[in-house]
């Protein structure tokens, strides 16, 4: 929906979760596709530096400045500049950042030279933008200028219904890579990793296979299950089963309450604080039949 326009778009999400993947996709579905797409990590290096690097500096601007050099809001002229970590922008650099995502205009440091762009921005963090305007760390009209679309990232342990297409996508990629044949996964391995809260989110999950696909020397994935096992909280099957019936006794206690209701404002996910797709898969997982009758059983 976003992607045709020019409008500004805020990324939110945790650590992990893709979101300069997103970013990227907006721009290559917008009409700037043909332009340039430039990143800069707010969080990279310190203020001074990374207002040159915004802007550029002209030679002799301070001390080392032996040559002139063009900024990323140049750089991303007729495409998109995607500003990653936005929360840590220091305050002193956010009145000017605004200046020229309102005027679409700016100075080189040391320069008296206005230079025009036209810059789409998108920009992410994995931070409350809106707490931190409450705290005045972060100027309430900047985050305005920002947020004129939000896109907010679920983590993955919400997404459980996608680890399992993950986990078959990094297997595939990275076998391929070393060179490997890895035809099958198995069950419990895929179990345990779907038991897992995936704090790192799909960047843990990434890097766990490649080094499990580093480890497989057959046609069977080698996961390290002990690390598997620790990560889940529970060692030993009975534990697990017992963990499965909890989760299933509390669901359909939930959907009594929600009259067989999945979805929707007063439906089973929102009382339980997941997505619908998640509570779907999870009652699937668990031989939970999606009917009211049943459900109220």
């Amino acid at each position: 929906m976003v992607a045709p326009t020019s409008s500004a778009v805020l990324i939110q999400g945790e650590t992990g979760t893709g979101k300069e993947l997103i970013a990227k996709a907006i721009h290559e579905e917008s009409p700037r596709r043909n332009g340039p797409c430039v990143r800069i990590n707010c969080a990279a290096m310190p203020a001074g530096l990374l207002e040159s690097e915004l802007f550029g500096h002209e030679r002799g601007a301070y001390t080392g400045a032996y040559t002139q050099t063009t900024g990323r809001f140049q750089m991303a002229h007729r495409g998109t500049l995607f500003l990653d970590e936005i929360g840590e922008l220091p305050l002193e650099l956010q009145p000017k950042l605004l200046r020229v995502l309102q005027e679409q205009e700016f100075e080189r440091i040391g320069g008296g030279r206005t230079i025009r762009v036209d810059v789409r921005i998108v920009a992410a963090t994995n931070q409350d933008l809106a707490e931190m305007v409450g705290q005045r760390r972060f100027r309430a009209d900047l985050y305005y200028r920002l947020n004129v679309f939000p896109i907010a990232i679920p983590p993955l342990r919400e997404r459980v219904g996608d680890i399992e297409a993950l986990v078959r996508h990094f297997v595939q990629k990275f076998a391929q890579s070393m060179g490997k044949d890895i035809v099958h996964i198995p069950d419990e391995a895929m179990r345990l990793m779907e038991l897992h809260d995936w704090p790192g989110n799909i960047r843990e999950l990434q890097n766990f296979i490649e080094r499990a696909v580093i480890m497989t020397s057959g046609s069977v994935l080698q996961l390290p299950f002990g690390e598997l096992k620790s990560m889940v909280k529970t060692e030993t099957p009975e534990a697990s089963r017992t963990l499965a019936e909890a989760e299933r006794d509390h669901i359909l206690e939930v959907l009594r309450q929600a009259r067989g209701v999945v979805g929707g404002r007063n439906g089973a996910a929102v009382r339980l604080g997941v997505a619908r797709t998640t509570l779907v898969y999870r009652m699937q997982k668990l031989g939970i039949v999606h009917t009211a009758s049943s459900a109220a059983a």
